[in-house]
């Protein structure tokens, strides 16, 4: 539980002396109103579209004892106490009434509070995962194998930004060993502000893919980005890197970090790995090799892709100091299942569903995993945004890919239709392929086209909301 006198000395520098700030503890720290429990503290953060002090009263009704908030709060104040850190409080406060507190800046004001309760718990190190592609599975992974020595914190879901890695650093406690934490960015500076708050010792970078490059600009910037976890390490730190992508693994020049390790499936890795094998769904399986030795496994991870992230997980638990033993053991037993999930779909069908994020090569290697599947292929395929100068050629890419391993093609949102250009032109037949105006109109041909034993594989980027079709056609109770 986090003290108001905490959250004073944290904004301010200086910790405030009533006693009373010491006595007044808040349970957790939220974003989301609707998240509220007795005794939460809100901050109230400006979104694109609502603003968060508009559910200040909602916080309240709902428990909070407290909510950061911007001065414009006290034009229209709720039944609150009003503090502004750095002036005084009263020797008492009424417990029936919560306290607002009042900063210049509500999301820097979290992000000094989440930097601060780092601090206290330095015995907690901190692992850092970035990338273009992989970063969740690879967060999961990585926190499955250091779980099996360590007490491990991990970022929920995709708390990767500017907002929610304070919010997971906040639900750190003394029990606390390690915290593997996601860290996205669509800037230059971003990562670095993450690794400043966070102060990672382990940093993994898993690949520089066209992903944000309509913002960035370029390969060579999305790498500068990346870069800026790696910089970040300490001299006694560790760096792990994918040492098959040449924009990762020219990151080492800029580590401090007295240790690089390099995975890959390049010979000159020193951690590698080979003879992948998909086994459909039940895994896959592979030879990892280690100063010499050579260790073949079977695994649960879906697609022949998912080699790479088994790959950095191993390096960080050889960072680590782990035992085999141990890191297989991690491997083997992910605390929840990875990006793509199998789910049994209306008339006995199965979906396949990665519907979370997609990019032209993480989509062209589920598209591959779903070649080795015994059953008819079916693809939904949405935009792939924020590609920029990358746009067409990544859609095409995919096109050419599809027309290799469907054999039927929904291509949803006005990108998506170079997919079903280019799976045209390279033999698909107009009759397997539907242009898909909208999400109803992807369900309502998926209903129509849907046999027993097919499998369907749904992804796109994140803002064509394709988890609607997965609900629409997944098996009730599923």
């Amino acid at each position: 539980m986090i003290k108001l006198a905490d959250i004073g000395e944290a904004i301010t520098g200086q910790r405030p002396g009533p006693a009373i700030a010491e006595t007044v503890r808040f349970s957790d720290v939220v974003v989301d109103s609707r998240l509220v429990s007795a005794g939460s503290l809100f901050v109230a953060l400006p979104g694109e579209h609502r603003d968060g002090h508009e559910y200040v009263r909602d916080a309240f009704a709902r428990g909070a004892k407290g909510a950061i908030v911007k001065p414009l709060i006290q034009q229209n104040p709720p039944q609150a106490i009003i503090w502004q850190p750095g002036n005084g409080l009263p020797d008492e406060l009424p417990a029936d009434r919560p306290i607002c507190i009042v900063v210049e800046d509500t999301l820097k004001a979290l992000q000094k509070i989440a930097a601060y309760w780092r601090r206290r718990f330095p015995a907690c190190q901190v692992i850092g995962v970035t990338g273009s592609v992989g970063k969740t599975t690879t967060k999961e992974l990585v926190a499955s194998v250091v779980g099996k020595r360590f007490r491990t914190l991990k970022s929920p879901g995709n708390y990767n930004n500017e907002i929610g890695l304070p919010l997971t650093l906040l639900r750190l406690d003394e029990s606390c060993e390690r915290a593997v934490l996601e860290m996205s960015m669509y800037a230059l500076g971003e990562i670095a502000l993450l690794a400043e708050i966070a102060q990672p010792r382990i940093g993994v970078v898993t690949n520089v893919q066209p992903i944000h490059l309509e913002r960035l600009g370029s390969l060579e910037r999305i790498a500068q980005a990346k870069a800026e976890l790696v910089e970040a390490l300490p001299a006694d730190g560790a760096a792990v890197l994918n040492g098959d992508d040449p924009y990762v693994r020219a990151m080492a020049a800029s580590a401090r970090a007295s240790r690089v390790l390099y995975y890959g499936l390049r010979p000159d890795n020193e951690l590698r790995a080979d003879q992948i094998a998909s086994r459909g769904l039940e895994g896959i399986s592979l030879c990892f090799y280690w100063q010499g030795r050579q260790l073949p496994v079977e695994l649960p991870l879906l697609g022949a892709h998912s080699a790479w992230t088994a790959l950095a997980a191993v390096g960080v638990g050889l960072a680590e100091g782990m035992s085999w033993d141990e890191i297989v053991a991690g491997l083997k037993e992910p605390a929840k299942p990875l990006r793509l999930a199998v789910l049994s779909g209306i008339r006995q069908t199965t979906i396949l569903d990665d519907s979370y994020n997609a990019g032209p090569s993480s989509t062209i290697a589920a598209l591959d995993f779903l070649a080795t599947l015994e059953g008819r292929p079916i693809a939904v395929l949405g935009d792939m945004l924020e590609l920029g100068a990358a746009e067409e050629e990544g859609h095409r890419q995919v096109g050419r890919k599809a027309a290799e391993v469907v054999q039927r093609l929904i291509a949803l949102g006005p990108r998506a239709r170079l997919i079903a250009e280019e799976a045209r032109a390279n033999g698909m037949s107009a009759a397997a392929i539907y242009l898909a105006e909208n999400n109803r109109a992807a369900i309502a041909c998926l209903q129509e086209w849907l046999a027993p034993g097919d499998f369907v594989l749904i992804k796109g980027s994140r803002g064509m909301k394709m988890e609607e079709i997965v609900a629409a056609i997944v098996k009730e109770g599923t």
